[in-house]
């Protein structure tokens, strides 16, 4: 007797990327709250008529229907749960980083629900902060996702203490955020580097009951220079995990910046 398909219904999810599967179909990969990251099937998806064409974008809040027991499942519906409308310029491209980090770092069908809500919480800032006054809100919630992302997926060590000592950190001395060694005093003249104190004001942040809200707040009021040398740290850090020296999305700001 064959076993029932497993059917998952009303999953809130993102899309965060879709292929071509043939004329007609489409692969996406999702993102969703239960379920983690997985590959859906769309089929039919491209047609003029298709009640998929306008919905199955990425960075929008949806609500997925979808069935099957093996590796790419079979999308049955799909609902644009509105919210907000899907950012644009430099705040879209800043959406396809995220999207960028989350299909380079996580593991298909592993859940991470508070990395859902971080996910939707800065998609959300992109969404609605346009202009020069609100580009450091997005540019503290992008530093907040990637601590919360590293942290998520066990590849932030604590904030708390030397990586490989396990020694208190000094609130006056100097640390930096190595891709191998962890949290280590800075070398002298290592620009790239924090104060401990500083070092532990973050880990305080991501351990609150709010941590996106908390460490979006904290962030955006260190010194531009701190920022700096956090954003540093951070981007060694997560194109080390990812395996490049440099992100194709990052790649692409930096290009279209220097236009």
């Amino acid at each position: 007797m064959r076993a029932a398909t497993h059917r998952v219904s009303h999953e809130p999810a993102y899309v965060l990327h879709r292929y071509d599967w043939s004329e007609s179909s489409l692969i996406l990969e999702v993102f969703t709250r239960h379920h983690g990251r997985i590959a859906l099937v769309a089929k039919g998806a491209k047609r003029p008529s298709s009640n998929f064409r306008p919905v199955l974008l990425p960075l929008q809040p949806l609500q997925l229907n979808f069935s099957g027991d093996t590796e790419i499942r079979t999308l049955k519906g799909a609902e644009w749960m509105g919210g907000h409308v899907m950012p644009t310029g430099e705040s879209l491209l800043s959406g396809y980083y995220v999207n960028e980090l989350m299909m380079r770092l996580l593991a298909r069908d592993d859940a991470h629900e508070a990395l859902f809500d971080a996910y939707a919480a800065v998609v959300q800032v992109l969404a609605t902060n346009h202009g020069d006054a609100q580009a450091a809100t997005q540019s503290s919630a992008l530093r907040a996702f990637e601590l919360l992302l590293l942290r998520e997926i066990g590849l932030l060590p604590s904030l708390e203490v030397q990586t490989s000592t396990l020694a208190p950190l000094d609130p006056d001395a100097r640390y930096t955020l190595a891709a191998e060694a962890g949290l280590r005093e800075a070398e002298p003249g290592e620009l790239a580097a924090l104060r401990g104190a500083e070092w532990m004001a973050l880990q305080r942040t991501l351990d609150d009951r709010a941590p996106f809200s908390a460490t979006v707040h904290h962030v955006a009021g260190m010194e531009a220079g701190l920022g700096a040398a956090l954003r540093t740290q951070l981007r060694m850090l997560l194109n080390y995990h990812c395996g490049v020296t440099t992100l194709r999305t990052r790649q692409m700001i930096r290009d279209l910046q220097g236009l």
